[in-house]
């Protein structure tokens, strides 16, 4: 089966992929497609000026029909983090249908708006890279994470599996084409599933509820602004599933969505360098606050910081590790690719979880950052930041540790609300957390920090 089989299908030759600057019918994007390929056969590897537009959509599918590795560049990258992943990647081309999208790069652009039907290539090998996708670690500049097909393909098939995802489906989503989520999920299953593809190009509310899909997917920030248009979110009562992801879904969207459309969202988990690990299931169970099972073929554990393996019992928070064939070939490094740092055979998310007996997972958050230590005691910033939102006055809750004498670190809530005072939130939280997990200090601010997939950029609520 090939890596886009949907393209491939001849039973079937009706709209694949519609943006906001036009449709493309399965025949035109294969034939488009191929073009790009007999282009760039040979090159090493080709970065993608990643718009939500058809250009984008015909790059990168040219790009993975010929076997060459794509690097998507963020449209709103910056001239030190453009120039950082062209030439960190080595690519040779940049695909663009922008002439200035190279901003000075000096890397050559080559124009995909005139390129003619081709002939489709051969498939090439499951093993070979299909993408590199730049993520950013806690130090340092983006790394470069390598992509199998093979991998790609076990995700996209896993997840069809457990969302019931067909050709009768309709996918919309308004997400970047430059993450796992907008990218892997959102085009490349489609393409692979048969399933058409509306993007939105910005994930608003209305532009979901105009759609009519039967399949949506948004992140946090996306679903929290549809659960306060509730006319929108009305709208999308005739569609199957709504999944959310890249970020934890607060309880009470979960809850607003769920009365709003009359289902519970979907919310699932995974990262740049393991692709989706984690779901719940289309028949089954949905929870607040959790993210489901492992995929099948996917395993977790949780260990202590000694490597210890720790109990499945809902409550003993340790770090989460997964194994399965969704992993990354690992890291490019100087033109060549330096495998990953398994423990056991295990990946180390850097993430922290808990497990339940019934093998449900919640995720805590990062062990850097959501894993507070205070006065002898573990606390999960997840599980304060829920009862803030519990409180009708808050809109937006994140919470830290902040080093401290005596405490360790002492639990600092930043708080988006309305008409409140921060000892009314203590006391709130003091009311229905175990005493200890109060914070100590609540900071009222206008917004929080986030990055494009709607992640709280933590780090910056306490820098300076």
């Amino acid at each position: 089966m090939t890596l886009l089989a949907a393209l491939h299908d001849d039973t079937d030759r009706a709209g694949a992929v519609v943006t906001p600057d036009g449709a493309l019918s399965r025949h035109d994007l294969l034939g488009r497609a191929a073009g790009v390929a007999e282009r760039i056969a040979g090159a090493p590897i080709v970065a993608v000026h990643a718009t939500p537009t058809t250009a984008t959509v015909v790059a990168i599918t040219g790009a993975l029909l010929a076997g060459v590795p794509v690097v998507p560049v963020p449209p709103d990258a910056g001239e030190l983090e453009r120039g950082h992943l062209l030439r960190d990647s080595g690519a040779a081309l940049l695909l663009s249908d922008d002439p200035a999208a190279a901003g000075g790069s000096g890397v050559p652009v080559m124009s995909v708006a005139d390129v003619r039907p081709g002939s489709v290539p051969p498939e090439p090998d499951a093993k070979q890279p299909a993408l590199v996708l730049y993520t950013s670690g806690t130090t340092g500049l983006p790394k470069g994470v390598v992509i199998s097909r093979a991998a790609i393909a076990a995700d996209l098939d896993a997840l069809a599996g457990i969302w019931q995802w067909t050709a009768g489906d309709t996918l919309v989503h308004g997400l970047p084409l430059y993450h796992v989520h907008g990218l892997v999920l959102g085009l490349l299953g489609p393409l692979r599933h048969g399933s058409p593809l509306i993007h939105t190009g910005r994930p608003t509310p209305q532009a979901y509820a105009e759609a009519a899909g039967t399949l949506y997917f948004g992140v946090p920030t996306v679903w929290s602004r549809i659960a306060a248009a509730p006319d929108a979110a009305r709208a999308l009562a005739g569609a199957r599933l709504l999944v959310s992801g890249s970020a934890p879904l607060p309880a009470p969207v979960f809850d607003r969505l769920h009365t709003l459309t009359g289902q519970a969202p979907v919310e699932r988990y995974g990262m740049t360098e393991t692709l989706i690990t984690i779901s719940a299931r289309a028949a089954g169970d949905r929870r607040p606050g959790q993210v489901g099972l492992p995929l099948p073929g996917v395993g977790t554990r949780l260990v202590d910081e000694a490597g210890a393996v720790l109990p499945h019992d809902g409550v003993t928070i340790g770090h989460l590790q997964v194994n399965g064939p969704t992993l990354l070939d690992g890291y490019l490094r100087g033109g060549a690719v330096a495998p990953p740092e398994l423990v056991d055979g295990w990946f180390p998310t850097g993430d922290v979880a808990t497990v339940g007996p019934d093998g449900w997972h919640r995720i805590v958050g990062r062990a850097s950052t959501d894993l507070i230590k205070t006065g002898g005691y573990r606390v999960g910033a997840g599980e304060v930041e829920d009862t803030l939102l519990l409180h009708p006055a808050v809109r937006e809750a994140a919470v830290v540790g902040v080093p401290h004498a005596d405490l360790g670190e002492q639990i600092t809530a930043f708080v988006v609300a309305g008409p409140v005072t921060p000892e009314e939130l203590i006391t709130f939280v003091a009311e229905r957390l175990a005493a200890h997990k109060r914070p100590r200090v609540v900071h009222l601010v206008d917004g929080l920090p986030r990055n494009a997939m709607g992640k709280v950029q933590k780090k910056l609520l306490t820098a300076g």
